[in-house]
């Protein structure tokens, strides 16, 4: 048993990380969990064109021409925690994605102490 608090996760190299890149062509990248392939796609997001994560299934998950790796990041580790804990419904009237009971986004935040006064 580990004593640290973060969950573990391991894919046994079932996730890759696709690097796409004009001069270079098409490299794959195995990784053993999701944290080791947000920290390739960080490492390399400015040298390629393109990076996708791609899950054990073979979908795409990621992908760098229509998201950006740290608003993933943010989602992924909430979609994780929404999976591990019960937490309140909260839906954002910005419809901000990354807005949850827990984790207020920052209009809903200023909403929030503007209605407490």
């Amino acid at each position: 048993m580990s004593n640290n608090s973060e969950p573990t996760e391991s894919y046994d190299g079932s996730l890759t990380v696709r690097l796409l890149d004009d001069d270079e062509g098409r490299e794959d990248v195995r990784c053993s969990s999701y944290n080791e392939a947000i920290g390739v796609v960080r490492d390399n997001r400015y040298s390629t064109t393109v990076i996708k994560i791609i899950d054990r299934d073979g979908d795409v998950v990621f992908d760098s021409v229509d998201m950006d790796i740290d608003n993933w990041e943010t989602e992924w580790k909430h979609a994780k925690r929404r999976l591990s804990v019960e937490v309140e419904e909260h839906d954002c009237p910005y419809d901000n994605v990354a807005c949850f009971a827990d984790d207020l986004c920052v209009q809903c935040k200023m909403d929030k102490v503007q209605n407490q006064q």
